[in-house]
């Protein structure tokens, strides 16, 4: 099967209709392109800000609360594009009201409708303060005809221990949407990633916003190239990395991937990591006596 993953930018809307047309675009690119399996980046709802008009998108906590306004709206457009094209798809992810504050949620559709959601788990220090965004509970992992899958939002992915969970609970693919100012911040992401696919022998499909937004202060930077990662063994890349955009440059990254694959390197790989996992509580529990 085919994975696409978005390199995406943030536009300023005018009306709710014109977000509409986006994303149909982008989702019609990368389903003539083969996609089944697209990755839209964390936090790449926050253009919807804009519907509030300048003065709502430049101020954090209205920019938060009119963005969760179109939650509904946003909804009903991804499922008629995942059945339209037949496609699964991981949506930007967004603040979801939850009480009194909210949590960064990304939403997941298929060609039969909603298939759940995935709260990121760790806050990073600016959804701490100032955003006050809180943690989520609960790791799922998704049941598909096209493989199992879990999502780790950005800074979820650099805690391998979120990741291997998803995986004893049999995921295969782990989609990795981010959103980082920096290159050090991209980096992480990136890096954290890799190291998810090497550990766990999978796949892991990494979406991040790119380009400067000049009209919402709260993710007005964006640093990212969109790659697709596998664990560097036998039938894989040797770098681990099956496609990436230029960086900063928006589009889709796609490649082509195997399950099969993946079970087979589990198996007899040149190394075993995904098996071998369980040997680090021993070796840890022993007393060097020497």
């Amino acid at each position: 099967m085919k994975i696409a993953a978005a390199a995406y930018p943030l536009t300023y809307f005018n009306d709710f209709n014109e977000y509409s047309a986006k994303i149909t675009a982008w989702v019609a690119d990368a389903a003539g392109q083969g996609a089944q399996l697209l990755v839209f980046p964390e936090y790449g709802a926050m253009e919807l800000a804009s519907l509030g008009g300048r003065a709502v998108a430049q101020d954090i906590e209205a920019a938060l609360h009119e963005v969760a306004g179109h939650a509904a709206a946003v909804d009903a457009l991804h499922v008629e594009l995942a059945a339209r094209y037949g496609v699964y798809i991981l949506g930007a992810s967004a603040p979801f009201f939850i009480g009194e504050r909210p949590v960064n949620r990304a939403m997941f559709y298929g060609p039969e409708g909603v298939i759940g959601h995935q709260d990121k788990q760790i806050m990073t220090r600016f959804e701490c303060d100032p955003w006050n965004v809180i943690a989520g509970t609960g790791l799922n992992v998704f049941d598909t005809p096209i493989g199992k899958i879990g999502v780790l939002i950005c800074y979820d992915s650099e805690f391998p221990l979120l990741a291997r969970t998803m995986v004893e609970a049999g995921a295969e693919i782990l989609l990795a949407p981010s959103c980082t100012e920096s290159y050090a911040g991209f980096t992480r992401v990136r890096v954290g990633s890799m190291a998810r696919a090497l550990e766990n022998q999978c796949i892991v499909v990494h979406s991040p916003t790119v380009a400067a937004c000049d009209f919402c202060p709260a993710v007005e930077e964006n640093v990212g190239s969109a790659s697709i990662y596998g664990p560097p063994d036998h039938g894989f890349p040797e770098n681990g990395i099956f496609a990436q955009t230029p960086l900063n440059q928006p589009g889709w990254a796609v490649a082509e991937v195997s399950l099969d694959a993946i079970h087979d390197i589990r198996r007899d790989g040149g190394v075993l990591n995904h098996k071998d996992w369980a040997e680090q509580a021993a070796r840890i529990a022993v007393k060097n006596n020497g």
